[in-house]
């Protein structure tokens, strides 16, 4: 963690407060922080991006806020089948989605086709849904992908709700509304607004969907382009280091502010909640909104699938004609067999690395007294709430020619090892937090009882622990594959070579493509979008309720 982790963020500060200095050496700076703040474009592209991460929070929360006091306190009927269906969004990366996005919203989109030919408007003067500047297009793709991160923190909070509260406030006649303000939203605070920061530190750092948007006038783009040119200018990683610290201020301003609520602890539920039964009417139309925003959120893979078998789809609610041969091109093309295998490989030695350092973590933190194990636990648990272009720029430097970890770097520039240990270190939390949940539920006595036969303690750990917390373990391994098989930030900027591009590098160039690029690159998608399925459904199945842990610091 500290080679890994600690020190590509220092060195990424680092070039960003110190400057060579006229005899030699470097010499702190606030020079280039203040370069950055006195250029328009650096400080649009700041405003932009809080704009872009404040409108995805309140996106988010206005749909996972009312879907979560439904699922906790209602019972109706459709109920499992739509709660499941609301981790959707998750398995599809929001960049691929915003191709569909544009498909559906843009002005010659299926959206405008419909309206024009029920009459509702003029096919000359059509609506820009996504904006001018296409920030709205950018927030709500943003919004429908990372709303199940706040519906599972949200859900994970009210489950732990002590309904005996609750029904005290009823006794004294305290109205439903006002119960809601005074007693539920303060005890749900700390899981609401862990969920939150998380959900707006992705908004305020996203890269590919503003990418997708061809909307260049946020921060993260900007670094994203000054990586092409950071050999002797300094402001990208001014850039890098301004995100960086609203990202760990707005973080500590949240664990300070709820992390140490004494809410959580008076709110434990000692009793299980009744849930309410919604029959008739009310029960329809509970099941109705939940159908309602999973329509919503399926819109951009509706696209994506779309686009990927579309022949012609240019003003039109659906492709004019349908065909096979954008699947056939984007297997056939040099980018796709490749990047997958590439992907394959560096996601499933990644996930290896991961299983083995995060079961370590979390038996450290869970079964020894070990001083400094607390902080260890939240520093295997910052990668989630660092963004990942700042590690990624971090990386860049670091392995330039002449630095440290220049031997990442293979022959032919190949990142290998530089893009496993990016990927291990972004997905390690997904690892320790379902390893720390299986051994908080497993007994240190039954390890104790082998060790007290003759067993030897890490032969007892390898028959006893790792067999009971296996479920554990691979619901964790799972996600962290998945997700490293999907990883964007990373991928973007640390794969130079097209040799050795991972799938999103592929699918983000295959877009580009003058002609059917678009349609090349929903056809990966949707082969992205299959893998995801089938790997975050048996991480919830092994998991359940647990899931919602994962995404929480």
């Amino acid at each position: 963690m500290a080679l890994f982790f600690l020190w590509p963020i220092l060195v990424t500060v680092q070039e960003a407060f110190l400057k060579p200095r006229a005899g030699g050496g470097r010499v702190f700076t606030l020079e280039y922080v203040k370069l950055v703040f006195s250029n328009p474009v650096y400080v649009e592209g700041l405003i932009n991006s809080l704009k872009m991460a404040l409108g995805s929070t309140i996106g988010a929360m206005v749909l996972a806020l009312p879907l979560a006091l439904l699922a906790a306190r209602c019972e109706f009927r459709g109920k499992l089948v739509l709660t499941s269906l609301l981790l959707v969004p998750l398995i599809l990366p929001p960049f691929v989605g915003a191709i569909g996005v544009k498909q559906i919203l843009g002005q010659m989109g299926a959206l405008n086709a419909l309206f024009v030919g029920m009459g509702l408007m003029d096919a000359g003067h059509p609506v820009d849904w996504l904006g001018a500047g296409r920030l709205p297009g950018v927030i709500v793709m943003n919004s429908l992908h990372l709303y199940p991160i706040l519906y599972l923190n949200i859900t994970a909070a009210l489950s732990n709700l002590d309904p005996a509260m609750d029904e005290a406030a009823e006794n004294l006649g305290c109205a439903p509304v006002r119960r809601f303000f005074r007693v539920t939203l303060p005890l749900a605070m700390p899981g609401i607004f862990a969920g939150a920061s998380i959900v707006f530190i992705w908004g305020f750092t996203e890269l590919g969907v503003p990418l997708i948007f061809d909307y260049s006038r946020v921060t993260s783009v900007q670094i994203f382009d000054g990586a092409k040119d950071m050999g002797g200018n300094p402001l990208p990683y001014a850039l890098v280091a301004v995100m960086l610290v609203i990202s760990v201020l707005l973080f500590l301003a949240s664990k300070l502010a709820f992390g140490r609520s004494d809410y959580a602890s008076a709110g434990r539920a000692s009793m299980a909640a009744q849930l309410k039964v919604l029959r008739g009417w009310k029960g329809m139309a509970a099941a109705g909104f939940f159908a309602l925003v999973i329509f919503l959120a399926v819109l951009p893979h509706i696209g994506v699938v779309l686009t990927s078998f579309s022949g012609d789809w240019y003003g039109t609610v659906v492709p004019a004609h349908g065909t096979m041969q954008h699947y056939r091109d984007a297997l056939g093309h040099s980018l796709t067999v490749p990047s997958i295998q590439n992907s394959l490989k560096y996601a499933g030695l990644a996930t290896v690395f991961d299983c083995v350092l995060g079961f370590t973590i979390a038996w450290i933190t869970v079964r020894t007294k070990l001083p400094g194990r607390h902080l260890l636990d939240a520093l295997s648990m910052l990668p989630i709430a660092v963004p990942g272009l700042v590690l990624a720029f971090g990386y860049l430097a670091m392995t330039r020619e002449g630095q440290v970890f220049r031997f990442l770097i293979g022959p032919n520039d190949d990142p290998l090892l530089l893009l496993v240990v990016a990927y291990s270190i972004r997905r390690l939390p997904y690892v320790v937090r379902s390893a720390s949940a299986g051994l908080q539920q497993t007994s240190p006595v039954l390890e104790e009882a082998a060790q007290n036969l003759g067993c030897a303690p890490l032969k007892a750990i390898w028959r006893v622990t790792l067999p009971l917390i296996s479920a554990n373990l691979i619901a964790g391994a799972l996600l962290a594959f998945a997700f490293g098989m999907l990883e964007v930030s990373d991928s973007l900027i640390l794969a130079q070579k097209r040799e050795h591009f991972p799938i999103t590098k592929a699918i983000y160039e295959l877009f580009g493509n003058l002609g059917n690029g678009d349609a090349l690159a929903s056809a990966l998608g949707v082969w992205a979008m299959v893998f995801l399925t089938i790997t975050i459904s048996g991480a919830g199945l092994l998991l359940g309720k647990k899931l919602g842990a994962l995404f929480r610091v």
